[in-house]
């Protein structure tokens, strides 16, 4: 049986939350992603430039694969406003490796990334996670300030190192990707 609410589910229960509650019109269920989602998620990364775009079986795969990994965030109106996808390199158990973060245009500038994130740091299958790695482009001032941000909160380190360079990704004239990695990392504060 699958831990995860539907989509269906969590628009009511935040509706149900926010009426109760008097919760603002951008909150949202932050849950593990079902394959149901893998396509509002698609959708979602195109909306968000500059993220890669990947295929939809890309994020059905991530939706099933790595759901504990993974979090979306869905509005009160039951529209995803965002989507973290992450995953435990084989390699490095302790290490929770953060692929994508978006946000939609309509949450942005909510700290709505950096909320996703802790709330993938709560998980119990992360548990034993000391550090987080994520790759950023150069000029991604928003990804850097939103990791930065998160290293404050979870009071520890950034460190930043060469990883994929240009010519690492051929002729595709994309630029470089430096490693950023937050550690160690102790309890997750909300």
């Amino acid at each position: 049986m699958s831990t995860a609410m539907n989509t269906e589910d969590a628009s009511r229960t935040l509706q149900t939350h926010s009426q109760v509650a008097g919760l603002p019109r951008n909150a949202s269920v932050l849950r593990e992603p079902s394959l149901d989602d893998a396509q509002h998620v698609h959708a979602l990364i195109q909306a968000c430039p500059p993220l890669d775009v990947n295929s939809l079986y890309v994020y059905l795969l991530l939706s099933h694969h790595h759901a504990q990994t993974c979090v979306v965030a869905q509005g009160i109106d039951g529209q995803l406003q965002g989507f973290v996808s992450a995953y435990v390199p084989p390699k490095t158990p302790d290490t929770l490796f953060v692929w994508q973060v978006a946000v939609h245009e309509s949450a942005r500038g909510t700290g709505l990334g950096g909320k996703m994130l802790r709330h993938l740091l709560k998980r119990p299958a992360l548990d034993g996670i000391s550090a987080i790695e994520t790759t950023v482009g150069p000029d991604n001032a928003a990804s850097r300030g939103m990791f930065a941000s998160l290293a404050r909160k979870l009071n520890t380190q950034i460190s930043e190192s060469a990883l994929f360079e240009m010519h690492h990704f051929g002729h595709q004239g994309h630029e470089e990707e430096r490693l950023l990695r937050l550690g160690p990392l102790s309890a997750c504060p909300g």
